[in-house]
């Protein structure tokens, strides 16, 4: 057995002695009714307080089940004592059904966890943001008693290092369903997360400035993005995502009001994209600068995928005052590996680069995509495109060398 192997198990068994002598508060033991009805904030709040304060080398919050909490706007705060902090979610929590009634999310999320090291989170259990009253509302709502400039992500991590997400379920959260920022080392997996298809901005998990992160074996149903990488996020690892209905697993939008954004070092593997309006998705505005590179589609499988492989350099939503810029985020290294599957739409590939910063080193290997449309050959669309392909159908004659 390899050091490496061994250093593993060794972990995994430390971890399981923590967790197993771990000190256990129970929200119902400060407070909580659970009832779905009764505002269970504070017994959050009081119990979050005495399980961060612990000195033990572990402690754990259950929320029990078949328990439902209601919780407004509430930021867990670290840093933590315990280097092992761990959330058993049995029960189910629920956000204020009118957003009028919300109070404290300036944060612009519902459930924060700020500075908190060595967070696992799981237990079967879900979290359902009831954002369905905010879909209908403007995206800039706002009342004086809750002063919620934009409906807010769900879930958000903030320079939450060692995270460890899983097991868990996410309904119809406002906005994002779950956002990292400044996290490394991170693991998300088994997740179930699902909004209506017509959900605005209902994104199923948004990376940005972090690193070494790693998404896998989940279903993402959602109105946006199954998957965002924005700006700053690297070495980051996708595999086993179903995806759809949803916008696809986009890096971007990259470059927005002239910004200097990055994305690096990710792979996408063994991925399914169901009825999506994308699957493999890089999109970036003009007037940008930075870079997307080194990125990796490979093993995916798509069923009437409507933009199968898009990179989109004249991003513009609603093609809304967007003009002409001579500046873009460069986008190179890019590989698109044995793709299977059909699209709904005629151009199956789609290599929209920018005028002036074309997209390079684009690799396109055994892919075959068909039409989902009867009688009709997909096709290919470039615009100062380089690359190569092998054993690409369509084939992209128009990638230039």
């Amino acid at each position: 057995m390899d050091q490496e192997k061994v250093l593993l198990i060794v972990s995994l068994m430390l971890c399981f002695l923590r967790l197993s002598s771990a000190a256990n508060y129970n929200v119902m033991q400060f407070g909580a009714k659970g009832d779905g009805v009764t505002d269970d904030t504070m017994a959050f709040e009081r119990a979050w307080q005495e399980v961060c304060n612990d000195v033990g080398p572990s402690s754990r919050l259950t929320i029990p089940m078949p328990n439902t909490f209601l919780v407004g706007p509430i930021t867990f705060q670290g840093p933590c004592k315990s280097p092992l902090i761990h959330i058993q979610i049995l029960g189910t929590i629920i956000a204020p059904q009118n957003p009028s009634s919300w109070n404290g999310c300036e944060t612009g999320a519902w459930l924060l966890f700020y500075k908190v090291n060595g967070l696992f989170i799981d237990g079967g259990g879900t979290i359902n943001g009831r954002g369905d009253a905010w879909w209908t509302k403007s995206s800039t709502y706002i009342t004086e008693e809750s002063k919620c400039t934009i409906p807010p992500t769900a879930l958000h991590f903030e320079s939450c290092n060692g995270l460890r997400l899983t097991k868990l379920k996410h309904r119809n959260s406002p906005r994002n369903h779950i956002g990292l920022n400044r996290c490394s080392y991170s693991t998300l997996s088994y997740l179930d997360i699902a909004a209506p298809a017509d959900s605005p901005n209902t994104d199923g998990i948004d990376i940005s400035l972090s690193t070494q992160v790693r998404v896998h074996h989940s279903i993402i149903r959602t109105g946006d993005d199954c998957i965002a990488l924005s700006n700053g996020s690297s070495q980051i690892n996708i595999t086993g995502i179903y995806c759809g209905p949803g916008h696809g697993i986009s890096i971007g939008s990259l470059g927005m009001n002239g910004q200097y954004n990055t994305v690096e070092g990710v792979k996408v593997r063994k991925c399914q994209f169901s009825g999506t309006t994308n699957g493999a998705r890089i999109k970036t505005w003009q007037g940008g600068s930075g870079y997307a590179r080194d990125i990796t589609f490979e093993k995916i499988f798509l069923h009437n995928v409507n933009n199968p492989i898009i990179i989109d350099q004249h991003y513009c939503p609603h093609n809304y005052n967007c003009p002409k810029e001579s500046s873009a985020v460069k986008v190179n290294d890019i590989s698109y590996k044995r793709f299977v599957g059909t699209s709904s739409s005629r151009t199956a590939i789609n290599f929209d680069c920018s005028n002036n910063v074309a997209c390079s080193g684009i690799l396109l290997d055994h892919i075959n995509i068909t039409s989902s449309v009867k009688g009709e050959d997909p096709t290919v669309y470039c615009n100062n495109a380089y690359g190569t392909t092998s054993f690409s159908s369509p084939t992209a004659s128009c990638l230039l060398n």
